[in-house]
C-alpha cells in the first residue's frame, strides 16, 4: 500500500469475494481530506488495472461536491494517463476554474502514489429553459424482459441486458440495456456518476477486430448529459465505431431511456494496434 492510505493487506478484499454484495454508494464514497481534496478509499484485490470508469465517476463526484446544489453536470472530458491500481486509494484534487452566473467549470487531477493517473475538465450548469430537438432516434430493439440479464464484468452493482450474442467477431456488446442495481435515491449527482461509471463498460470498436489488430487501453473519454437521468432504471446503449488510424480507434455512443429519449451521448478513443 502507498503511504497515503493505511490499509492492511487483510483489508484489501478480492473482487470475486464481495462483488455481489457491494452497494454502488460504497464504491463512490469519498473522504474529504481538506477543501477541494478528496480520497476514494474503496480498494480491492484484482489482477487487472483499475477500471477507468470508476476513476472518471469518482472524479465527477468530487467536482460536483464543490459546486452549488442547483448545478448539475452536463459534460466531462477526461484523459487516462497511467494505469491505476485497484488495491490503492485514489486522491482527487479539484481546481475551481470558474463559477459564472449559469455555469461552473472544474479541473480534476486523480493521483495514486504521487503520480497522475487521470485528469479531466468538467462543466456544471443550472437548469435553463431551451428548445428541445432530438435528431437521433432510438433503434427498435427487444425489451429488457426479452434479454439475457447478466452482471457487468468487473463492474460493481451494475447489470446488462444483452441484445447481441457475444462472439470472437463481437467481443464487446454494442447494443445493450444497462442499469445500476443499487438504490441510488434521488441525488442527481450520484446518478450522473453511475452513468459515467457504466459509460466506460463496453466498446464500439469490437467489430473492427480483424485477427491482426485489436483495441487496447482507453486514451480519452467524453460524456455529455442532455438531461438528468436515473441510472437505476434501464438505459439503452448504442455504440458505433467511427475510425481507426495511427494506432488509435474512436467510437461514439448514445444512451436512451426506455421511452426513447436520448439522455446521454459519449465518445471514446482507445489504442487500436496489431496483436503483440
Amino acid at each position: 500500500m502507498t503511504a497515503m492510505h493505511e490499509t492492511s493487506d487483510d483489508a484489501v478484499r478480492s473482487q470475486a469475494d464481495f462483488v455481489a454484495g457491494v452497494d454502488f454508494s460504497e464504491v463512490m464514497a469519498l473522504e474529504e481530506i481538506e477543501p477541494d481534496l478528496f480520497r476514494a478509499n474503496f480498494v480491492y484485490d484484482d489482477e487487472f488495472r483499475l477500471f477507468g470508469g470508476q476513476v472518471a465517476a469518482q472524479a465527477l463526484l468530487a467536482a460536483g461536491r464543490t459546486v452549488g446544489a442547483d448545478r448539475l453536470p452536463h459534460s466531462l472530458h477526461g484523459y487516462f494517463l497511467r494505469s491505476g491500481q485497484c488495491a490503492h486509494p485514489t486522491l482527487f484534487e479539484v481546481h475551481r476554474d470558474r463559477d459564472g452566473r449559469n455555469y461552473s467549470a472544474r479541473h480534476v487531477v486523480a493521483r495514486q502514489g504521487g503520480q497522475v493517473i487521470f485528469t479531466a475538465v468538467m462543466s456544471f450548469a443550472v437548469d435553463n429553459p431551451g428548445v428541445d430537438n432530438q435528431v437521433i432516434v432510438a433503434p427498435e430493439v427487444a425489451s429488457v424482459d426479452e434479454c439475457e440479464q447478466i452482471p457487468v464484468p468487473r463492474l460493481f452493482a451494475h447489470e446488462w441486458g444483452l441484445l447481441d450474442q457475444l462472439t470472437p467477431e463481437l467481443p464487446f456488446p454494442e447494443r445493450f440495456w444497462s442499469r445500476c442495481t443499487s438504490n441510488l435515491g434521488d441525488d442527481p449527482l450520484l446518478h450522473a456518476a453511475a452513468v459515467t461509471y457504466m459509460s466506460d463498460g463496453s466498446s464500439g470498436l469490437g467489430r473492427l477486430h480483424d485477427g491482426s489488430n485489436t483495441t487496447g487501453a482507453s486514451l480519452d473519454h467524453a460524456v455529455w448529459f442532455h438531461q438528468p437521468v436515473r441510472a437505476d432504471e434501464w438505459l439503452l446503449n448504442v455504440m458505433e465505431p467511427t475510425r481507426t488510424a495511427h494506432g488509435r480507434g474512436l467510437y461514439t455512443g448514445s444512451m436512451f431511456t426506455q421511452d426513447g429519449v436520448l439522455a446521454v451521448s459519449l465518445a471514446q478513443q482507445a489504442l487500436f494496434r496489431p496483436l503483440g
